[in-house]
């Protein structure tokens, strides 16, 4: 598939195949690595009782499978990677490696093949009927509101400065007790927003209608406030 028809795609296909996903609410959580938006958009859900998808999940999952399978995610391999992204479930998910370094920066480098981005679309949009009946979903990921559902009901970007955003990562992998040097957390925070904000297919951008909530001098709790408030604000939910 070409770039032509992918950008053109989420657009038709996303209106075509599910029209606000049938009414099921959808608020889209995006923003870069570390910003938070894994924390914000699980705290959402919780609250209004809706499902939450991390988007970014998927594509650790394809990552564990292609170890599994000795394929080089470096070399591209486009066309084998895609296929075992068509074929994920939910079961997958849960892979106890999924949040294991080499999965993280392996997904990083897998997220930005245009081949597997698309083969993940279905997936993605059909999430709020892969389990029981839902009200509403939240997806965080880095492209939910402009390529998922560019009509979700109400859309948040979640950043934060590069340094903030490797300091918490920095914790984060010291707290899981794991060797790690500040100067290389804020060098793969620096490369992968690179690689989002560059790759040819659904790069990292802000939707054009998309609230953006700077983090970097707020916790959790004051970013879900803020976050609550326009859901208040733009959906009338408590």
């Amino acid at each position: 598939m070409n770039k032509k028809n992918l950008d053109q795609e989420p657009v038709s296909q996303a209106k075509h195949q599910n029209k606000q996903a049938d009414e099921v609410i959808v608020i889209a959580v995006d923003g870069p690595t570390a910003a938070g938006k894994g924390t914000i958009a699980r705290k959402l859900a919780q609250h209004l009782g809706f499902a939450c998808l991390d988007t970014g999940l998927l594509y650790r999952a394809v990552a564990v499978k292609a170890l599994e399978n000795k394929i080089n995610w470096e070399v591209g391999q486009a066309i084998s990677l895609s296929t075992i992204a068509r074929k994920l479930t939910p079961l997958d998910l849960s892979h106890p490696a999924l949040r294991d370094e080499i999965i993280g920066r392996g997904a990083s480098i897998i997220a930005a093949i245009p081949e597997v981005r698309s083969a993940l679309l279905d997936f993605q949009r059909r999430f709020h009927l892969l389990g029981k009946p839902v009200k509403g979903v939240v997806l965080d990921g880095r492209d939910i509101g402009t390529v998922v559902y560019p009509d979700a009901h109400l859309k948040l970007f979640i950043t934060a400065s590069q340094q903030v955003r490797a300091e918490r990562r920095y914790k984060e992998l010291l707290n899981r007790g794991l060797p790690v040097i500040y100067a290389q957390v804020l060098l793969d925070v620096q490369e992968r927003d690179n690689r989002d904000q560059k790759r040819s297919s659904a790069p990292l951008i802000p939707a054009t209608d998309a609230i953006i909530i700077d983090s970097s001098s707020l916790n959790a709790d004051q970013v879900l406030a803020i976050a609550l408030q326009h859901v208040q604000k733009k959906l009338g939910l408590p």
